[in-house]
């Protein structure tokens, strides 16, 4: 496993070793002793969750104001731009945002710790995505930040609209928005 760093350094891409041949290829996708030797984290994850998406569909810039969750996403099938906004007011990377494409054939995952808004477009015809998750998902907690939103400048690699469910169509800017101590 190999850990690149980001432009934001809580932010780290994680390039797993695939081993593969004729047959297919294996890799582990997450190893606790090894995730904390190379990054220095101990997480424990609690929750699971996998979702299906179509070309164009935009989810995001999620994330719980209390209840906080670390994500470690990945591509199963197709492509993705995932994107993390650091929204903890305290850290002088506050406001701002980095991007890296995920897919099924560069097996990459990105870990977007804490105290970052999430989000990801689907390049590909369908996506589908897995991330683990460091604490339970709390609806009374969640919030959306603008995912266009000028002030952050997501530079998203759209070709069209995207498609955005009703609360994402919702996100405040961040000037308004709860962010983190």
């Amino acid at each position: 496993m190999k850990v690149i760093h980001t432009a934001l350094p809580d932010v780290l891409v994680i390039e797993p070793k695939v081993f593969g041949d004729e047959r297919g290829f294996f890799y582990e996708s997450f190893n606790a002793q090894k995730f904390q030797t190379l990054t220095g984290l101990q997480v424990d994850f609690v929750q699971d969750n996998h979702s299906l998406s179509g070309k164009n569909v935009l989810r995001g810039m999620h994330y719980q104001i209390r209840q906080a969750q670390g994500k470690l996403v990945r591509v199963i099938a197709g492509e993705v731009y995932d994107v993390a906004v650091d929204l903890r007011k305290g850290s002088a990377q506050f406001g701002k945002w980095v991007g890296a494409t995920l897919s099924a054939e560069n097996h990459r995952q990105m870990w977007i710790p804490p105290g970052f808004a999430h989000g990801f477009l689907v390049m590909s015809d369908k996506a589908e995505f897995l991330y683990k998750t460091t604490d339970y998902w709390a609806p009374e907690h969640e919030r959306c930040l603008m995912w266009n939103d000028p002030d952050v400048g997501i530079d998203w690699p759209l070709m069209e609209a995207p498609i955005l469910s009703a609360k994402d169509q919702l996100g405040k800017r961040i000037d308004v928005a709860e962010t983190f101590a």
